[in-house]
């Protein structure tokens, strides 16, 4: 899997996923434990107290999209020290486990047909530790992150970052980009791009009153019905 920059190019339309609270459900509490661990950030290099960081990190991750951009514009906070502190202490390797039923609806995708590709906002170590414990980093042809070595960063919903992704992943133009994502956020603006764009709302939780974009998921099983033209025959899956 790429890391950045598709091997070529090709006709082919694109599909990228989100990661975070994706292809892995919000039940795994996993944002929960993040949110923790940006707090005592907040706490540990910013000199507040638990009720500031928190108000702080929410400041941040509603203007900004992602809590580490607040930091590095405003405190000159490093990037890499707070994913040393945070994603990378995460432990994900108690949490998650390969799920051989989002690799099978992977593998259905009909990828002479479209080019399956990781979008996230987290760096490139988390993206990959996560598909990598979930059994399906070979499914992927690469991995758009936001790299936390370079400022400013360029992270979702900034339109810079949806066309970093047409670039590395080689889509041929913006209207043959697909998108799913958990972030009413993230997809108010794919959708605004042109892309094609899918909003999870996974069961229990609200739907939004103003849709974020044309289609709205549950889980991404379904995915095969508003797109059957991706997803290999019935026929050749059995075969």
């Amino acid at each position: 899997m790429a890391a950045n920059g598709a091997k070529g190019s090709d006709s082919r339309p694109v599909f990228f996923f989100d990661i975070d609270n994706c292809l892995y459900s919000k039940a795994c509490n996993i944002h929960d434990e993040m949110q923790k661990l940006i707090n005592k950030f907040f706490c540990k290099h910013l000199d507040l107290n638990t009720e500031d960081a928190h108000m702080l990190h929410q400041k941040y991750y509603k203007e900004y999209g992602l809590a580490i951009e607040g930091l590095t514009r405003h405190h000159k906070i490093d990037p890499l020290e707070f994913n040393y502190e945070v994603d990378d202490a995460l432990p994900l390797d108690k949490i998650l486990k390969p799920d051989p039923k989002l690799r099978k609806l992977l593998e259905s995708l009909d990828t002479s047909k479209v080019k399956p590709w990781l979008l996230t906002n987290a760096y490139v170590n988390h993206g990959k530790r996560v598909v990598q414990l979930l059994g399906i980093e070979d499914l992927f042809e690469g991995i758009t992150y936001c790299d936390y070595g370079k400022v400013p960063l360029v992270c979702k919903p900034n339109q810079e970052m949806y066309d970093k992704a047409e670039k590395e992943a080689g889509a041929p133009s913006t209207e043959q980009c697909y998108f799913v994502d958990d972030s009413h956020l993230n997809c108010t603006h794919a959708q605004a791009r042109g892309w094609t764009t899918v909003h999870l709302v996974e069961p229990g939780i609200p739907i939004p009153r103003v849709p974020a974009s044309r289609y709205l998921v549950s889980n991404l099983e379904e995915l095969r019905i508003h797109f059957p033209h991706l997803f290999k025959s019935q026929e050749s899956n059995n075969a």
